[in-house]
C-alpha cells in the first residue's frame, strides 16, 4: 500500500461486505466443482452488488445466472449447490443468504454488521468518503475566469458554485486539485473599459463644474442612465443627454452599467480635476490600470463571499511580457508547434495552426495579416503554460463556447498532451423575482450583479440552488423562492435536519447552545452517545434505512467525481435528510416525561444521529454550504 493510499484509507463496512460476499460465492463455487455438484468450469464472471429493492436482500448476486452456460445447468439448480456449498457465514458480517427467483443468491446482513456504518463515520471523522480514486493525480480545474472590467454576475456565479464544489469532491475522491482564476486583462475590451471610465470621469467634472457635490453628479448620472434604459424607443432622448453623449462619444462600444460611473466617482474624490486636461490616451491608461485592479479586487471579494476562492489568479498579460531571453510564453509556444511542423504562413502573411490534422473543421489563425495576435494565440500559450504544471485540466465554459473546444483540443494533442483537456459546458440561468423574469441588458449594463444577489439571497441557498441542477440543465432562479425559509426551499429543509440533529444532541448531553459553541458538536455528541453503544440494538426498518444511505457516500463521491457531477449531492442531501426525519418519526432517541426509554437503545440511537449529523455537515460542506447548529 502506497503513503498516498494509507492516508486516504477509508474503511467502508459496505464495500467489505460486498468483498466477502464476492469470496464466499468463490468458494462455494470451488467447492461444489471440486466435489462434483457442479462440473469443472471456468468461474465466470458475476456481479456482487447492493440491490435498489431491500426485499432482494442488502447484497444480491447473478452468479447463477452468469455461470448457466459454463456449468450447463438451470440458474435455480446452480444456486441450490452453491448454497449447499457456501462456507459458514456464522462469523461472517451476515444472518443469512437464501436464493431468490430463478436464480438470485441474497445476502442479509446482521444487524451490527449493517449498522457498522454508524461507528465508521464516526471514528472516520471528516476523513469519511474519502478515496484514492484519483491516486493524488494534479488536476487543474479553471473557471468563472470572467473579464475584469465589470462585476460578476449569476451565470459567473453558477461557476463559482460548480467549479468550486467539482473541485471539493475531486479533492475527497483523492486528486490534488487546483483552482485557477484566468485573469482576461488583454486585449482591446481593456482600452474599452478604460475610456468608458474616463469619459464619465469628465462628464462627472462637467457636472461639478456647474456647482454640484460630487455625490450630486454621481446621481445625476445614474438617473439619467435609468431613464435611457427606460426609454427603449428613444421617444424622449431630452430625458438621457448624459447616457446618450457617452454612447456617441464611445461609437457605443462601451461599458455602460452603473459601477462606471461608480469608478469614475472614485476617480475624482482621488484626482479631483488634476485628469481633466491631460491627453485622452494618457487619462485612459491611468484609469484603465487602476480601474482594472479595483475590479478585480472587488471580483476576488465576490468570490470569498460566495465561499468560492482561488489558488491562482492568472493574466493573461504575463503571457505576453519578454523574458530576459527576448521571448515570450506565446512566442515560445508558437515556436513549439512550428517546430513541430504545425503552423504555417498564407500568402497575405497570416499565421495559422494546422487544426485540421486532429479533426478540426478548418485551420486556425494564431497572428491575423496586421500583425495582432489571435485570442486563439493566448489560449494555445496558456493550456502549454498550464500543461507545466499539472497532469490534467478541466476547463468550466459557457455553452455558448461549445464550437471553441476541439480547437483547443487540437493544439494540446499537437503539444503532446492528448486526453488530459477536457471541458465541462453549462447552461444559463434565468433569474426571477416570484416568477416573473427579471430583466437584464449586457448592452444597456442592466445586470444584476451576482454580489447583490449574494447579499440579497445569502451564499448558502445561492451556492446549493446554482449546484442543484447538472450543468447541463438550465436553472430557474426564482429570488423570492430561493430566501423562502420553509421546507420547500431545498437548502432550508436540509439545513434544518442538522439543526435538528444538534438540538437532540445538546438535550441528550444536558447543554444548551452557547455551551456546545464552546464545545464543538463533536465533543456534545460524545457526551451524549457516551463511549461504547452497542449498534446490535438498532433493529427498527427505519434506522436500516438511515444506515443505508448514509453507507451510499463513499461510492457517491467516487461517481460524482468522475462524471463531473457534483448536484448529485443536493439530491443526496435531500434524501437523507427525509431518511433521518423518518427515522425520528418512527424511533424514540431519547426519553421524556412519560416515555421511558432503554439506556442502552438510546445511546445506540444517538450514535446514529450523530453519523447522520456528521454526513449532512460533511455532504454540504463539499459544495460549500455551511451546517448550521441552530436554526
Amino acid at each position: 500500500m502506497t503513503d498516498f493510499e494509507k492516508t486516504y484509507q477509508n474503511y467502508n463496512p459496505r464495500q467489505a461486505a460486498l468483498d466477502e460476499a464476492r469470496a464466499l460465492l468463490t468458494a462455494a463455487a470451488k467447492a461444489a466443482m471440486a466435489d462434483g455438484a457442479l462440473p469443472e468450469a471456468e468461474l465466470p464472471a458475476f456481479i456482487v452488488e447492493i440491490p435498489a429493492d431491500t426485499k432482494n436482500g442488502d447484497i444480491a448476486s447473478n452468479i447463477a445466472m452468469a455461470g448457466a452456460r459454463s456449468w450447463r445447468k438451470a440458474p435455480k439448480m446452480i444456486a441450490d449447490a452453491l448454497l449447499a456449498h457456501l462456507p459458514s457465514i456464522e462469523n461472517s458480517v451476515f444472518a443469512k443468504v437464501e436464493v431468490a427467483g430463478p436464480g438470485f443468491i441474497n445476502f442479509y446482513l446482521n444487524a451490527a454488521s449493517a449498522n457498522d456504518i454508524f461507528r465508521v463515520v464516526r471514528e472516520s471523522g471528516d476523513d469519511f468518503a474519502r478515496s484514492a480514486m484519483g491516486a493524488g493525480k494534479k488536476v487543474q480545474v479553471e473557471f468563472v475566469s470572467a473579464n475584469p472590467v465589470g462585476p460578476l454576475h449569476i451565470g459567473h456565479g453558477r461557476w463559482a458554485a460548480l467549479g468550486d464544489s467539482l473541485c471539493n469532491v475531486l479533492e475527497r475522491a483523492g486528486y490534488d486539485v487546483e483552482r485557477e482564476y484566468y485573469i482576461n486583462d488583454h486585449g482591446s475590451q481593456m482600452d474599452v473599459f478604460g475610456h468608458s471610465i474616463s469619459k464619465r470621469y469628465l462628464q462627472l467634472l462637467e457636472l461639478i463644474g456647474q456647482g454640484k457635490s460630487c455625490d450630486e453628479a454621481v446621481a445625476v448620472l445614474l438617473a439619467d442612465r435609468e431613464a435611457y434604459v427606460a426609454d427603449e424607443s428613444d421617444e424622449v432622448p431630452e430625458s438621457h443627454p448624459f447616457t446618450d453623449a457617452f454612447n456617441e462619444a464611445l461609437g457605443g462600444n462601451a461599458y455602460a452599467g452603473d459601477y462606471i460611473v461608480d469608478l469614475a466617482a472614485r476617480f475624482v474624490a482621488s484626482d479631483g480635476d488634476s485628469f481633466a486636461g491631460v491627453d485622452e490616451d494618457e487619462r485612459c491608461a491611468s484609469f484603465r490600470e487602476r480601474g482594472y485592479k479595483m475590479m478585480l479586487e472587488s471580483i476576488r471579494e465576490t468570490c470569498h463571499k460566495a465561499h468560492c476562492d482561488f489558488d491562482v489568479w492568472f493574466s493573461e498579460r504575463s503571457l505576453y511580457e519578454k523574458g530576459p531571453e527576448g521571448t515570450s510564453a506565446v512566442d515560445r509556444a508558437l515556436a513549439k508547434l512550428d517546430e513541430l511542423g504545425y503552423l504555417f504562413r498564407d500568402e497575405a502573411g497570416a499565421l495559422w495552426f494546422r487544426s485540421t490534422e486532429f479533426g478540426d473543421d478548418k485551420d486556425r489563425v494564431l497572428i491575423k495579416t496586421n500583425g495582432e495576435y489571435t485570442y486563439f494565440a493566448s489560449d494555445v500559450a496558456y493550456h502549454w503554460n498550464k500543461f507545466q504544471r499539472v497532469d490534467h485540466v478541466i476547463d468550466l465554459w459557457g455553452a455558448d463556447h461549445h464550437g471553441y473546444i476541439k480547437r483547443i483540443q487540437s493544439v494540446c494533442e499537437a503539444l503532446g498532451y492528448p486526453d488530459q483537456f477536457e471541458v465541462v459546458l453549462g447552461q444559463l440561468v434565468n433569474l426571477l423575482r416570484d416568477g416573473t423574469p427579471v430583466r437584464m441588458s449586457k448592452r444597456k449594463g442592466t445586470m444584476v450583479a451576482f454580489d447583490e444577489l449574494l447579499e440579497e439571497v445569502g451564499a448558502d441557498a445561492t451556492r446549493y440552488t446554482l449546484v442543484a441542477k447538472s450543468n447541463n440543465q438550465m436553472i430557474d432562479f426564482d429570488i423570492e423562492a430561493v430566501k423562502r425559509q420553509d421546507n420547500t426551499n431545498p437548502v432550508y429543509y436540509v439545513q434544518y435536519a442538522h439543526a435538528r440533529i444538534c438540538s437532540i444532541l445538546r438535550r441528550a448531553a444536558g447543554v444548551d447552545v452557547d455551551k456546545a459553541a464552546d464545545l464543538g458538536m463533536d465533543e456534545v455528541a460524545r457526551r451524549a452517545v457516551g463511549d461504547t453503544y452497542d449498534l446490535g440494538l438498532l433493529t427498527d426498518p427505519a434506522e436500516a434505512a438511515l444506515a443505508r444511505k448514509i453507507a451510499e457516500l463513499p461510492g457517491l463521491i467516487e461517481s460524482c467525481a468522475r462524471d463531473r457531477a457534483p448536484f448529485r449531492l443536493t439530491h443526496y442531501a435531500e434524501d437523507l435528510a427525509a431518511h433521518f426525519h423518518s427515522f425520528y418519526a418512527a424511533c424514540q432517541v431519547i426519553p421524556g416525561s412519560g416515555r421511558p426509554l432503554d439506556e442502552d437503545l438510546s445511546h445506540a440511537r444517538l450514535a446514529a444521529v450523530d453519523a447522520c449529523r456528521r454526513v449532512l455537515a460533511l455532504t454540504l460542506n463539499t459544495i460549500g454550504v455551511s451546517a448550521p447548529q441552530s436554526m
